[in-house]
């Protein structure tokens, strides 16, 4: 969540999380070889469509949770290093507060 601050892209990235083909993408990303994945390689586990899971992952991206490198004609995915890292600060720091 590099470059971006505040409440808004905090509730950008819990908005993506909510999502649970989502949810699965990151999954299968951060499991896939070297930690990258092209939407080739994530169609058919989710057995949806590829514009259907373009549009999940450009979502993703959007929301500083994934990188997307062009390789050539491939868009290759990635966790974002520390992204998930830092929603779960925010939650221990809230409940902390809240508590």
């Amino acid at each position: 969540m590099t470059g971006r601050s505040g409440e808004s892209a905090l509730a950008q990235s819990f908005k993506a999380l909510s999502d649970p083909t989502r949810l699965r993408l990151l999954s299968l990303v951060a499991a896939h070889e070297n930690g990258e994945a092209s939407v080739v390689d994530l169609t058919e586990p989710l057995n949806l469509t590829q514009p259907t899971v373009s549009h999940h992952l450009k979502i993703l991206v959007d929301a500083g949770l994934l990188t997307r490198d062009k390789r050539g004609v491939w868009s290759i995915y990635a966790l974002v290093p520390g992204a998930l890292g830092t929603l779960g600060s925010y939650l221990r720091d809230a409940e902390a507060a809240w508590g």
